[in-house]
């Protein structure tokens, strides 16, 4: 079966242009006319068999590199237990700085690094920034006292800054904007994964009295980023820049896969552009990139809290289960994040499948309010601990929904780097506040936290309504010639720097 699409180069008028018959001119790619626009007709079977390969060869490297830099982030709510605290003199909100420091540097430097990324490409920076990920976590290891972990979180942050939204931007150049949110949910699922998977790490780890002069809680941070190390520098081999780096890819392959992302970018000609400030300008407040970006702000705030904090850290789940030990407390945080997990990618599936995203956030958001609602109602230690199922459940789906949301609505590759790495700064905004959302002197109940996240959970539930709304009446709009002036007079180049003014260009829900 064929499977038909609008390509960028659709026009007003029936003439194809030399960037038609160069389209058409690829394998597998037929140039036909529907009524006065063009479309490129792909077959589907070759289609398939090209996004299959991607599956195999890329999703497993992106996937681990985001699972050993989530729980090298996200350790540190392990070690706190296992007595870092004590051993750095720790006392007060000292935790909840170490963590604020994180979210600064992350912070601060993650668009600009996204833009690094874009320039010199992902293929390039991704495992250099994952094997200095891993170098920090494991010089976390060895600090002697709390100054010194407040510089090794710095520079942890810095370094993270680069990955997240590196790899949704990786992958873009790969995949559909229907196919994204699944291939980001495929390694977004790494979130959850990380805490259970985490969790039982530092069981083990924390089995193991020291190694040498190092106690427990040095170990987990010595042995996670060894191994995260070792992912980086495998990943420099593994990791091509773009389809046409590709060497296991044939040249039909590669050229079907430079016309799959062509035909999405509306307006442009190639499928990776240079870098240009007004695409980057485009990007970044794009009306979607913005309002998806608190969205994910206020997701994160919970999603951070989840792991650091309150939700299912082993800090809280002690409170739920005083007389467990300390093992034990890692392994009870292990089932709510693999129901998590299960959400992420059923949501990420059904995206994919239906072509829809803000359906699955509208859906999500409710499990979320419950939660709190339950945390905040009740303090029976069941109740509470069937309240982390709900939290889990509606909120790990929203970052790979919300990343793909935001890149399906643009137009080019570099407004895609750039909304990704907008709606991934608010995001750890969110994680920032996060840090002081659940102080020490608010337990065991955790009332200011707990009511700001469920007040969250009703604004991304109203925001993401929204803008579904604003985005079908705005398509609707642009199918009655509201933008067809636009196009009148315009150069090649001027064209291309419509961005979502061009009239054949359509949001994506």
């Amino acid at each position: 079966m064929d499977r038909t699409f609008s390509s960028d180069i659709e026009k007003t008028s029936e003439k194809a242009s030399i960037h038609d018959l160069e389209l058409a001119a690829q394998p597998g790619v037929v140039l036909a006319a529907s009524g006065a626009r063009h479309v490129a007709v792909i077959d589907e079977a070759a289609e398939a068999r090209l996004r299959r390969k991607f599956d195999v060869r890329l999703l497993p490297v992106v996937a681990a590199i985001y699972l050993f830099c989530f729980i090298d982030r996200a350790n540190i709510g392990n070690a706190k237990i296992a007595g870092l605290e004590k051993d750095l003199g720790m006392s007060g909100l000292d935790y909840n700085v170490l963590l604020c420091v994180f979210y600064i540097s992350y912070t601060v430097f993650e668009l600009p690094l996204q833009l690094v990324t874009k320039k010199f490409g992902p293929g390039k920076t991704l495992p250099i920034f994952t094997l200095l990920f891993g170098l920090f976590s494991l010089v976390m290891g060895f600090v002697k006292n709390y100054g010194q972990a407040i510089g090794v979180r710095f520079l942890l942050g810095i370094a993270e800054g680069a990955i997240f939204p590196g790899l949704a931007f990786y992958l873009s150049r790969f995949y559909r904007k229907d196919e994204l949110g699944f291939r980001l949910s495929c390694y977004l699922v790494c979130t959850p994964a990380a805490g259970a998977f985490g969790g039982l790490l530092a069981s083990g780890l924390l089995k193991i009295d020291s190694i040498g002069p190092y106690r427990s809680w040095r170990c987990i941070f010595i042995v996670e980023g060894l191994i995260t190390m070792a992912i980086g520098l495998i990943a420099w081999f593994l990791m091509p820049d773009r389809p046409e780096a590709c060497k296991w890819l044939t040249d039909e392959e590669r050229a079907l896969a430079e016309v799959r992302i062509k035909s999405e970018n509306v307006g442009q000609s190639q499928a990776i552009d240079t870098l240009r400030k007004k695409a980057v300008l485009q990007g970044i407040f794009a009306p979607s990139t913005l309002v998806v970006a608190v969205i994910f702000m206020f997701n994160n705030i919970t999603v951070q809290g989840v792991g650091f904090l309150y939700v299912l850290s082993p800090t809280i789940v002690k409170t739920i289960y005083p007389n467990e030990t300390t093992i034990n407390l890692q392994l009870r945080t292990v089932p709510p994040y693999v129901v998590g997990a299960f959400v992420v990618l059923l949501t990420g599936y059904l995206s994919f499948k239906t072509r829809k995203r803000a359906l699955y956030m509208v859906v999500c958001a409710p499990f979320v309010t419950i939660g709190y609602s339950l945390y905040i109602s009740s303090m029976d230690p069941q109740v509470r601990y069937a309240a982390a199922f709900m939290v889990a459940t509606g909120s790990f789906a929203f970052g790979a929904l919300t990343t793909a949301w935001a890149a399906a609505n643009v137009t080019s590759d570099s407004a895609r780097a750039a909304a990704i790495g907008t709606v991934i700064m608010f995001g750890n905004c969110g994680g920032l506040i996060s840090t002081w959302t659940f102080l020490p002197k608010d337990g065991p109940r955790y009332l200011p936290g707990n009511s700001f996240n469920l007040a969250g959970s009703v604004v991304m539930l109203v925001l993401t309504a929204g803008l579904w709304t604003w985005q079908v009446r705005e398509n609707r709009a642009k199918e009655n010639g509201r933008d067809d002036h636009y196009l009148v007079s315009k150069t090649e180049e001027e064209i291309q720097l419509l961005g979502t003014k061009n009239p054949h260009f359509r949001y994506s829900v």
